[in-house]
């Protein structure tokens, strides 16, 4: 074996460990095209500890939905229902987000993949702290790679200031069209938010998501036509 052999396997070998320790620390970056599909994500994020949140889980909520959608939908962390499935959006929130979907035709078989800003539940439902966000946004970050969506809608403030950094409230930039990384994301009310809030009376939080998933079907179909 040539000697410019031996050193290239040499060179190969730490990257391969980096590899391996990434759900060990949060200090160990996940580079972008670190993970080839989101079954080798999803095997990394059941079994990582790169914050205190993988000592408490019963499961890892990574996501669901079609695997290629031009929509993901990324919502805040995973509530008791999601934790004991492993699955995001399960609850009466996820119902509520179904019906939501539905009144535009749209749904996850085709359409849409769902996420979260964290994998693990926080006790208690508690908002995720920044180093819990900051630990497990690089997986986020490769499932919106491997994605690859137009249309990006953040539910709730929390998902908004994980991914853009935009600490405003919710109601104050919720509908609006902002441009991250070269994809559309807009804002929207979670739904939890709307299930405390039931009016369907006009400028009710309902009534404004109606006119904001109206507008997210219109921008789908002007992406549709322009390619």
């Amino acid at each position: 074996m040539s000697s410019e052999i031996q050193l290239s396997l040499f060179d190969e070998q730490p990257s391969f460990n980096q590899k391996e320790l990434i759900p060990t620390n949060a200090k160990i970056p996940v580079p972008s095209g670190t993970y080839a599909n989101m079954t080798e994500l999803a095997q990394h994020c059941n079994n990582c500890h790169r914050c205190e949140l993988g000592n408490t889980r019963t499961h890892a909520v990574v996501g669901r939905g079609n695997l290629k959608a031009p929509i993901m939908i990324i919502g805040e962390a995973p509530g008791q229902n999601e934790d004991e499935t492993g699955l995001p959006f399960v609850g009466r929130s996820g119902q509520l987000l179904e019906q939501i979907l539905a009144s535009v035709d749209l749904n996850t078989e085709n359409d849409v993949y769902i996420g979260n800003i964290n994998k693990c539940r926080p006790p208690n439902n508690r908002v995720p702290t920044p180093d819990e966000m900051a630990a497990c946004l690089p997986y986020l970050l490769e499932q919106i790679r491997l994605v690859d969506p137009k249309i990006i809608l953040l539910t709730g403030a929390t998902a908004v200031k994980g991914i853009t950094g935009d600490k405003r409230g919710i109601t104050k930039i919720r509908g609006q069209w902002i441009e991250w990384e070269g994809r559309l994301c807009m804002p929207i009310f979670h739904p939890s938010y709307l299930l405390r809030n039931p009016s369907k009376e006009k400028g009710s939080p309902k009534w404004l998501m109606w006119q904001d998933i109206q507008a997210v079907r219109a921008k789908y179909d002007e992406i549709r036509q322009n390619t």
